[in-house]
Order: C-alpha cells, then sequence, then structure tokens
C-alpha cells in the first residue's frame, strides 16, 4: 500500500494546516489525532477508516462538505475505493486532547 502525501501549508501556535494527497490504494498510515480537527475535501470520493480491530468502514468524503472530529480519534484512512482523493486538515492546537 503506498503512502498519501501530506505537505504542511501553515504551522503556528494556533494551528496547522497539512493537505492530504492520495492516489488509488495510499493511506495516511496508522494514526492517533492529538488535536481537535476539521477536514475540508477538495477531491472527494469513497475512503474506508480502518480502527484499531482491522475493521474497515466506508466513508464518502463531498467535495467541499467540511466536516470536525474531537481529540483521540485513532485510525488509517485508506483511498481504496476510487480514484484520486485531496483533502486539507486544519489541526486546533489550542484544543489538545
Amino acid at each position: 500500500m503506498s503512502k498519501a502525501v501530506s505537505t504542511i501549508h501553515i504551522d503556528n501556535e494556533h494551528v496547522r494546516v497539512t493537505e492530504w494527497a492520495f492516489e488509488p490504494g495510499a493511506a495516511t498510515g496508522w494514526h492517533r489525532h492529538g488535536f481537535d480537527y476539521v477536514i475540508i475535501p477538495v477531491i472527494g470520493g469513497m475512503v474506508e477508516m480502518e480502527d484499531g480491530e482491522g475493521k474497515r468502514t466506508p466513508f464518502e468524503m463531498i467535495a467541499g462538505v467540511s466536516y470536525f472530529r474531537e481529540a483521540g480519534v485513532e485510525h488509517d484512512v485508506i483511498n481504496g475505493l476510487g480514484g484520486e482523493l485531496r483533502f486539507v486538515e486544519v489541526e486546533l492546537k489550542h484544543r489538545p486532547g
């Protein structure tokens, strides 16, 4: 499985803004979110969220439709169901988990 490409655009004491680009089959790798965060899909599509037990749950990212998650989420995000996927992640550093 290939690795998704991350590009940090802003990283200061308030926020970290990272752009994620996924080719088909790419994944973020297992990680835990240390801060509350917002995801803004740029190029949407179906992904799979893999949890700690290896269970994969499909999730549709719709371009332009943002969503919020609280700190502490642990998962791997896998683009195993379609074409190119791209989203921006905004981590809110003033709200650590």
